[in-house]
């Protein structure tokens, strides 16, 4: 008699939990075929272990799945981290965290921080001035800042304006803000291959929608070709942003990273 009980329901509905949520991992990052490869791979090394106890072939695929897991690690490290960062910064886990913290910082963004930016995003959508300004949350980008000029200046509406500048040699990279401080400039960000994302968004709305699919920073982003203003948060982008929206989303954005 088979003996079934709870624990095996809530075994099964975990296994096939982290086999979707690899699943999405996967298709976003165009590896669903590998993927498939791997499960189909899977299957028969069970089948063959298991099922018809084969030892000299079960022996061999195992010493192949002990290898193959390293394996899958190194290649798939960037999917992996993804994966955790994604988990980890899941709202009901960091209600959670946020128990255990005893950090007793203010939540409510500084207006001196917000209103810089909006008012620099505005004259440049003004003049169709390209610019990606990334704000750091939660999830530090200190690998971000390496790949770009550090400044480490206060925020400032004329300096933000002047580093976008077409002429500027920082104007094509992205800039990273961090607490209350321009940390730096022409910043290389990943790039988002997403089929979401309209044909008509460039080449910066795509480096906005990656990294904030790669961490919890709030990217802006100034169309050099259409000056309109968008938003990337978590992967979903807000469009044609006015004045008013923009500082709403920053001020809710912003206040809550702590």
């Amino acid at each position: 008699m088979i003996d079934f009980g709870i624990k095996d329901i809530i075994d099964i509905f975990l296994v096939a939990l982290i086999l979707y949520y690899i699943y999405r991992l996967m298709k976003v990052s165009r590896s669903l075929n590998v993927f498939i490869g791997i499960m189909f791979f899977v299957f028969v090394w069970l089948l063959v272990s298991q099922v018809f106890e084969m030892r000299l072939l079960g022996s061999i695929m195992d010493k192949l799945v002990s290898v193959g897991l390293i394996t899958l690690i190194i290649l798939f490290q960037e999917e992996i981290r993804k994966f955790l960062y994604t988990l980890g910064a899941h709202q009901r886990i960091r209600s959670i965290m946020r128990i255990f913290s005893s950090s007793d910082k203010h939540k409510d963004a500084d207006k001196e921080t917000i209103m810089p930016i909006v008012m620099a995003c505005m004259n440049m959508a003004k003049g169709k001035v390209g610019a990606l300004i990334v704000i750091e949350r939660s999830a530090p980008l200190d690998d971000i800042v390496e790949t770009g000029e550090i400044i480490d200046a206060n925020i400032n509406q004329r300096l933000i304006e002047n580093i976008f500048f077409k002429n500027s040699p920082l104007h094509d990279g992205a800039m990273i803000i961090s607490g209350k401080r321009i940390r730096a400039a022409g910043c290389i960000l990943p790039v988002s291959h997403s089929f979401d994302i309209p044909k008509e968004l460039g080449l910066r709305h795509r480096a906005a929608m990656g990294i904030s699919q790669d961490s919890d920073a709030v990217a802006v982003v100034v169309s050099e070709e259409t000056g309109r203003i968008s938003v990337a948060i978590k992967g979903q982008f807000q469009l044609r942003l006015s004045a008013e929206k923009l500082e709403s989303i920053l001020t809710l954005e912003l206040g809550s990273r702590h």
